[in-house]
């Protein structure tokens, strides 16, 4: 069993970040994020799958040349390679847990 706080993870940008390798050895990493309006990652992709769980507040996504609007209670499911980035929408913050399937953060940043 391994346990840590929220609190104690490394905060990169707008989200606190679990490091499955370095985390109790697992096979998923995971973005806590909490993006204030107008913010989010720009056009990106990562070579395994990856599922958002939108938790409060709304984005816009860009996801394989797909543009949509997606809220709390939404589950997104990003497949592995497909270009995609989003951005907080309205005044309230963007709150997600995005679940990447892989032990470490691989990302290709295309911006």
């Amino acid at each position: 069993m391994y346990r840590i706080r929220q609190q104690d993870l490394p905060v990169v940008g707008s989200s606190h970040q679990f490091v499955g390798a370095e985390r109790g050895d697992v096979n998923v990493s995971v973005f806590l994020l909490n993006a204030q309006p107008g913010r989010g990652p720009a056009p990106h992709r990562h070579p395994y799958d990856e599922v958002q769980f939108v938790r409060e507040g709304r984005g816009r996504w860009n996801v394989a040349g797909r543009e949509f609007e997606a809220g709390a209670g939404d589950i997104l499911v990003i497949k592995a390679g497909e270009i995609h980035s989003f951005t907080c929408i309205g005044d309230a913050p963007l709150v997600q847990v995005d679940v990447h399937l892989s032990p470490r953060f691989i990302q290709e940043n295309l911006a």
